[in-house]
């Protein structure tokens, strides 16, 4: 059923949407965090290697699978395999992730949203009171019908954008979304520089420190540069499959790594300074962004507005990602399955909402979900999509579907890597995270 499927108007679009898709809440909380913590520069070195030989074959792949067949993650592989072959599975755990994930990441986005809708009513303002704010973020996870309001706007506006279409609601909205949150957060990041502590900040970051480069330090440089570009849910290939035939995959690819690796180190950019100016820990997770920041921002002047714009750019940053999840799915049901798309989105919306008001209501649920979408799900997805197009897919078809002007060198270098390299560091990720090293 391939009547009715959009194409993106633009190879900007096409970026921006994709680039939306791997920047998200991680970005702006995790990679800032465990770059400082495992060594600033140093780290950052290592996780671009890794991008080099993990995430970008991976990324490469998906988008070619989805490109090759113009189909939803399951009927992609039935399309390019012909036959109900087991490689589906692949596909069905991409569409399974994006459900999984989906129902809990709009539970965290909903925190954002709370904390920006707290900044702008002014109770993050210069002057609040240090205690209260400091229990702001305990208060709001110990209210699970507020948590549950937050995640039901948050899932209505994805619903809204993705009703629209690949060209109307996606790419229009990822066109407005992804130059405002580049733009605010540059203007944070200036805000940041004229900090006494910015150089503390920028120390932190990336003054490269060698001894701090353990091995774990090595497995979550791995293990990030797979999550953070959204590989193993099936987006890439979706968003791939959106693209005229004549795309070339390597320089929006590279784009797109660039813009991710950008916004992250940007991220730290703005987060540390501010963090040093007012002698705050720099802790990890949803405490940094919701226990530290807050106190922060009532010691400095015009700490309203800046409390403001955090909270939106990081909503942003949600709303981005959560969108190629929603897609995922919406994809899936109106190719295979031929639903409407509007029908599909609300479908759909709805039953990820309600998969996700138990993550609102208990920790540990939420936390099971995380667990195995991240450690299971994730992982073992990436591995079979290595698997399929290094030793499966017709050779020949893979190194057309790269796009015009991609040297004959870079495809045999990226099948290489993908067959023999990327599908035993993913292995290793998989055994690291599920505690087995």
């Amino acid at each position: 059923m391939h009547s009715g499927r959009g194409h993106w108007a633009s190879r900007v679009g096409f970026v921006l949407a994709a680039a939306g898709s791997a920047i998200g809440l991680g970005n702006i909380w995790k990679f800032p965090y465990i770059t400082g913590e495992y060594g600033g520069g140093a780290f950052v070195l290592v996780y671009l290697g890794c991008i080099a030989v993990v995430g970008m074959p991976i990324m490469l792949a998906e988008l070619l699978l989805g490109k090759l067949s113009q189909r939803d993650p399951v009927g992609a592989f039935r399309e390019l395999e012909h036959s109900r072959s087991g490689w589906q599975l692949v596909g069905w755990l991409g569409v399974a992730s994006a459900f999984v994930i989906l129902s809990f990441y709009s539970v965290v986005a909903g925190w954002a949203l709370a904390f920006f809708a707290r900044s702008v009513m002014g109770v993050i303002a210069a002057g609040a009171d240090p205690a209260m704010i400091g229990g702001l973020f305990s208060e709001l996870y110990a209210n699970p019908t507020e948590q549950i309001v937050w995640h039901a706007i948050f899932m209505g506006v994805t619903i809204a954008i993705v009703s629209g279409g690949v060209h109307k609601g996606i790419e229009r909205w990822s066109d407005i979304l992804m130059p405002a949150l580049l733009m605010m957060l540059l203007g944070l990041f200036i805000y940041a520089l004229t900090l006494d502590a910015a150089r503390d900040g920028a120390r932190f970051l990336f003054a490269a420190d060698f001894s701090k480069l353990t091995p774990d330090a090595v497995l979550e440089a791995l293990g990030h540069s797979f999550f953070t570009l959204s590989l193993g849910m099936g987006a890439m290939i979706t968003y791939g499959s959106y693209l005229g035939r004549d795309a070339n995959l390597v320089r929006a690819g590279t784009w797109i790594v660039i813009l991710d690796t950008v916004i992250a180190l940007l991220a730290g950019m703005v987060i540390f300074p501010i963090v040093f100016q007012f002698g705050m820990e720099p802790g990890a997770g949803p405490g940094l962004i919701f226990k530290t920041l807050p106190l922060a921002f009532i010691q400095m002047t015009g700490g309203q507005l800046v409390a403001c714009v955090f909270f939106l750019l990081l909503s942003f940053a949600a709303l981005t990602s959560a969108i190629s999840l929603l897609e995922v799915a919406v994809a899936f049901f109106h190719d295979e399955v031929g639903l409407d798309r509007k029908v599909a989105a609300g479908g759909i919306g709805g039953i990820i909402f309600l998969l996700g008001v138990p993550s609102a209501l208990y920790g540990s649920f939420f936390d099971f979900m995380d667990q195995i979408s991240t450690n299971y799900m994730l992982p073992i997805g990436g591995l079979g999509i290595a698997i399929y197009t290094g030793w499966v897919l017709d050779r020949a078809r893979a190194e057309g579907g790269l796009g015009p002007g991609v040297s004959a060198g870079l495809i045999a270098a990226w099948l290489q890597v993908l067959r023999f390299v990327t599908p035993v560091l993913v292995l290793i990720v998989f055994l690291h995270k599920i505690g087995v090293f």
